[in-house]
C-alpha cells in the first residue's frame, strides 16, 4: 500500500474515532433517558410493545430529517420538508381514492410531486442569490398551499388495502416503515461517505470558495441536495399517507423543527460542514423519546415544544462551545 493510501487509511480511522466520541454522550444520555422513563412508569415504557412504537414513530419521520441533515451540512436548510410530505400524502391518496389509479402509480406520482417541489428549491438557490431559509420558507407556504387546494381542506380517506403498506410486518413483527428507514438510512450513509458527491457536500459546507476552486460543481450538488430532500420527503408522505388511511393536507405541520431538532442534537452544525446520518438518527431517538416518555407520564402534548424549543437551544450552544474550544486547540 502507498504512502498516500495509508494516510488516507489513517485519516479515516482518526474521523471515525472522533465520530464515536462525539456521539458516545449523546448515546449515554439516550440510555440515561431510557432508564429514567422506566423508573417513573414502573417499567411499563420499556415495555416491547411500546418500544415498536416509539421506533415506528422515528421510522416516518426519519427520512425527513435526513434530507435536513444534507441541506444542513452544506450550510442551507429546508423548511419545506413538512408541507412537501403533505403534498405527496395527498396527491397519492386522491389519485387512489378519485380516480382509482394503480397503487405503484399514485406512489410514483405523491412521491414525484414532492421531487419537484424540491427540484424548484433547488434551483432558486443553486441559481440565485436568495438565502435556502427564504427560498424554503417560501415553498413551505406555496406547498402548503396546493395541498389544501388538492384535497379543499379535508381528508382524502384511502382504499383500505393501502394502509398495509405502513400498517403491515415484515415476518409478522418488523413493521414495514422501518425497513424503509433502513434500506434510506443505508443509501444515505454510502452516499455520504463512499461517493465524491458526498465528498463535495462536506467541503461544500466547510468552505464554499475553496470548493469552487477545487473544482467542485457547487451549483449541481446543491441542487442534488434539495432533489434528495424532495424525494426522501415524498417517501415519507406516502408512508404516512398509508399509515393514517388518508392523506391530509395539515400532514408535516412542525416536521422542519422535528428534523432540525434531530439533526442538531445528533450532533450536524448549523454552521455547515459537519453531520452524519447516524447521528441525526440517534438525535431522532432522543427527541422522540424525550416526547413519548412525556406522553407516558400523561403530560399535556402542547410541552414538547417548550422541550423541542430547549434542546435545540442547548444542542446549538454545545456545538459552538465545542468549535471554540477546537479553534483555541488549533491557534
Amino acid at each position: 500500500m502507498s504512502s498516500e493510501n495509508v494516510k488516507k487509511v489513517s485519516m479515516r480511522r482518526v474521523r471515525a474515532e472522533q465520530s464515536v466520541k462525539s456521539k458516545l454522550g449523546l448515546l449515554i444520555a439516550f440510555v440515561l433517558m431510557l432508564a429514567i422513563f422506566a423508573l417513573l412508569t414502573n417499567g411499563e415504557f420499556l415495555r416491547w410493545r411500546n418500544m415498536v412504537n416509539l421506533v415506528r414513530t422515528v421510522s416516518l419521520y426519519a427520512p425527513v430529517a435526513f434530507a435536513m441533515t444534507l441541506c444542513l451540512i452544506i450550510g442551507g436548510i429546508d423548511l419545506s420538508v413538512g408541507a412537501l410530505c403533505a403534498v405527496a400524502s395527498t396527491y397519492c391518496a386522491g389519485l387512489l381514492a378519485n380516480y382509482g389509479l394503480n397503487t405503484g402509480l399514485a406512489l410514483v406520482v405523491g412521491i414525484g410531486m414532492a421531487t419537484a417541489m424540491g427540484t424548484v428549491n433547488g434551483l432558486l438557490i443553486s441559481r440565485t442569490s436568495m438565502p435556502p431559509f427564504i427560498v424554503t420558507l417560501s415553498m413551505m407556504q406555496a406547498a402548503r398551499g396546493v395541498a389544501y387546494i388538492y384535497s379543499a381542506g379535508k381528508p382524502i380517506r384511502t382504499p383500505t388495502d393501502f394502509g398495509s403498506l405502513a400498517n403491515g410486518y415484515l415476518f409478522d413483527v418488523i413493521p414495514y416503515p422501518i425497513i424503509v428507514m433502513l434500506v434510506v438510512m443505508v443509501v444515505m450513509l454510502i452516499l455520504l461517505n463512499k461517493t465524491r458527491f458526498g465528498r463535495s457536500i462536506y467541503t461544500i459546507g466547510g468552505n464554499r470558495e475553496a470548493a469552487r476552486f477545487s473544482g467542485i460543481d457547487v451549483r449541481s450538488t446543491t441542487l442534488w441536495v434539495y432533489i434528495i430532500s424532495g424525494l426522501l420527503c415524498g417517501i415519507c408522505g406516502v408512508i404516512w399517507a398509508s399509515r393514517l388511511y388518508s392523506g391530509q393536507p395539515t400532514l408535516g405541520s412542525g416536521a422542519e423543527m422535528n428534523a432540525i431538532a434531530s439533526a442538531i442534537v445528533g450532533g450536524t452544525s448549523m454552521a455547515g460542514g459537519s453531520g452524519t446520518i447516524g447521528g441525526t438518527l440517534l438525535g431522532a431517538f432522543v427527541i422522540q423519546t424525550l416526547t413519548s416518555g412525556l406522553e407516558f407520564l400523561d403530560v399535556p402534548f402542547y410541552y414538547k415544544f417548550i422541550v423541542q424549543g430547549a434542546v435545540i437551544i442547548i444542542a446549538v450552544y454545545i456545538d459552538i462551545k465545542r468549535k471554540e474550544i477546537a479553534a483555541r486547540k488549533h491557534s
